[in-house]
């Protein structure tokens, strides 16, 4: 997986898995939940992964539709540095059903971006 990985929010999520698939080759390597309606469905396309996240109301084309997801060693600490650097937490950390800790931030610029590690890894 890509250290940092940028996320679609979409509610046309298998239209956008066609659109990716058909015009950059690329294939799925993460579903969740692995069986029905996805969640989160990953792509890869050469060498980097592109995430693509379900949501029946995305927002307009003027909210933010895609974030970046950046993997770190450790989310808390990572996390608890955020405000002093000028972003904003969104939400503290919490360890997800697929395997990773994530929290949510803002970048000075309002970006947002997720946080994410393992949980193995911790």
């Amino acid at each position: 997986m890509s250290t940092v990985q940028p996320v679609i929010l979409t509610a046309q999520q298998d239209v956008l898995i066609g659109f990716y698939t058909e015009l950059f080759g690329a294939e799925e390597v993460f579903r969740t939940p692995a069986k029905g309606p996805a969640f989160y469905v990953g792509l890869r396309i050469g060498d980097t992964d592109l995430g693509l996240v379900a949501k029946a109301d995305p927002g307009d084309r003027e909210a933010p539709r895609i974030l970046l997801s950046i993997g770190v060693e450790d989310v808390d600490e990572t996390l608890s540095r955020v405000e002093a650097l000028g972003g904003t937490v969104g939400s503290g950390a919490n360890d997800m059903p697929w395997g990773q800790r994530v929290a949510h931030i803002q970048d000075p610029d309002g970006n947002p971006v997720n946080l994410t590690q393992p949980v193995t890894a911790r």
